[in-house]
């Protein structure tokens, strides 16, 4: 009878301790949406590398037509976390203020381009029919480009067309010429005859891709919270010191070409912070919107940008003071 006992105490401590492993073993799960190029590569970097794993998540990574096609999924939490450009933030936390930027991950530098078919240059373009994603980088480069060169909107037929359809399109001739990110001109030029890049985003435009959440999904879930900011900045810290390695795994997860990869990664800062010039960013388009009678009056960017995150894990990274900001 002593040694039963014996053995079904043992058993019950064994028990305990495996199920405690298990428990310490359990990852939080997270669903993450992102574009398919390399402007997302700490998403991509963060996955490949294992560096979500290494700190207690399990994620998802899913990618749309566009990293700002991904944010709107954040208004009922269908994911946990989005990458976009800086105009999708404002424009669906103007649906739902819930939605907030937590930081400001990339700098894209002649990411942007307007690429035209048998058209020679920007006044060629008068009268043509050009293809925008509205909502996203592709429409904040147009409008831009317009405004830098006093261009009247009414001369150009806009086409409203998610960038990966551009390219047959214009190769079919629905389209004149189209504004989009990387990939999409590169591989237009390599593919489609009398194609030619007409602007790029340089000297237009300051383009930024940021990272998005719930703010009440941070509320219910701060560890994971805590755990996946600190993932994007080990993940970004990779990608700055070793290139070579972090261009292989965004090939790897996009499947694109290594030569491609390796061009489009020279055309993005990798950051992972907050500066004056996120904040400039931001008050341009949210003059830009406003203007146009696409935001509430009472857009707050106290309330729309959320610096705690990051501040937490790397203080210096955030460079700004935003009165009231959450």
């Amino acid at each position: 009878m002593k040694n039963i006992r014996s053995a079904t105490l043992i058993a019950a401590v064994v028990a305990c301790c495996s199920s405690g492993w298990a428990e310490a073993q359990t990852k939080y799960k997270m669903t993450i949406g992102g574009g398919v190029d390399p402007v997302f590569a700490n998403f991509f970097v963060a996955k490949e590398a294992g560096i979500f794993e290494k700190n207690g998540l399990d994620v998802q990574v899913n990618t749309g037509a566009s990293g700002s096609a991904m944010v709107p999924f954040l208004i009922n939490q269908q994911i946990d976390a989005a990458y976009g450009s800086d105009l999708a933030g404002l424009i669906n936390h103007n649906v739902d203020s819930k939605v907030v930027a937590v930081a400001d991950g990339t700098f894209l530098t002649r990411w942007i381009s307007v690429v035209g078919r048998n058209i020679d240059d920007l006044a060629g373009l008068k009268g043509k029919r050009i293809g925008v994603a509205k909502g996203t980088g592709s429409e904040v480069m147009w409008r831009a480009l317009v405004e830098k060169h006093k261009l009247n909107l009414a001369d150009y037929r806009i086409v409203e067309i998610e960038a990966p359809e551009m390219m047959a399109a214009i190769e079919r001739g629905d389209i004149d010429a189209f504004s989009v990110w990387e990939p999409w001109p590169s591989r237009v030029l390599m593919s489609v005859p009398n194609t030619k890049i007409l602007a790029d985003s340089e000297g237009v435009v300051d383009n930024r891709s940021m990272i998005y959440m719930n703010r009440d999904w941070i509320a219910k879930n701060s560890d994971a919270a805590d755990r996946f900011m600190k993932s994007l900045l080990e993940a970004t810290d990779l990608i700055n010191s070793q290139r070579e390695s972090s261009e292989k795994m965004v090939s790897k997860f996009l499947r694109m070409p290594p030569d491609l990869t390796k061009e489009l990664m020279t055309k993005v800062v990798y950051q992972m912070n907050w500066t004056q010039g996120s904040l400039d960013t931001i008050n341009r388009l949210k003059s830009q919107l406003t203007s146009q009678g696409k935001l509430k009056s009472d857009f707050s960017v106290a309330n729309y940008v959320s610096t705690d995150l990051l501040k937490k894990h790397r203080p210096d990274a955030v460079q700004i003071t935003v009165p009231g900001a959450q």
